[in-house]
């Protein structure tokens, strides 16, 4: 597995698209299976994520000035994908807003995925080099380690899923 950054993130983006992918064609399949699929697009989401905030974008951010607003902009993408989480775990797959909720996130997150990819990646290559991005990739490695996971539903929620499961 190559510790170049730029090639890790692609990696987890295809990852992410594929899960995406699973879900659209799941969207009439069981709940558990739509559960199965958003407990993984959310754990995939969340390390992804943290890698990303925690060394990516802090790393560009002082490196290439000229990305400052992109790397603003992708610090609030993640907001808004962290908060679509938080709701999204504590619903469950009857709920009418559920898989409504799990298509808001996908079309957020694969447009965020484009800008990084089509965006500022090819900057970023350009201006730091395959030595800095294979350090920053080994930097995100040991990072993943401490990602946190998605979070979990509420103890209301888990009240009333042990009374009604």
């Amino acid at each position: 597995m190559s510790t170049d950054a730029i090639v890790m993130l692609r990696d987890d983006h295809k990852e992410i698209r594929r899960v995406f992918r699973e879900f659209e064609r799941a969207r009439d399949s069981t709940p558990n299976k739509k559960q199965r699929l958003v407990d993984k697009m959310m754990k995939l989401l969340s390390e992804h994520t943290y890698v990303e905030n925690q060394v990516m974008y802090p790393t560009v951010r002082e490196l290439v000035p000229d990305l400052e607003d992109d790397i603003l902009e992708s610090y609030e993408e993640h907001h808004v994908a962290d908060l679509l989480i938080e709701e999204l775990a504590v619903l469950r797959p009857e709920d009418e807003r559920f898989t409504a909720k799990a298509m808001v996130l996908i079309e957020n997150v694969r447009h965020h995925m484009d800008e990084e990819e089509n965006d500022w990646f090819p900057q970023v290559r350009e201006s730091l080099g395959r030595k800095q991005l294979q350090e920053i990739g080994a930097e995100m490695k040991q990072a993943r380690k401490d990602a946190p996971g998605p979070p979990e539903p509420g103890p209301i929620q888990k009240a009333v899923d042990a009374v009604f499961n």
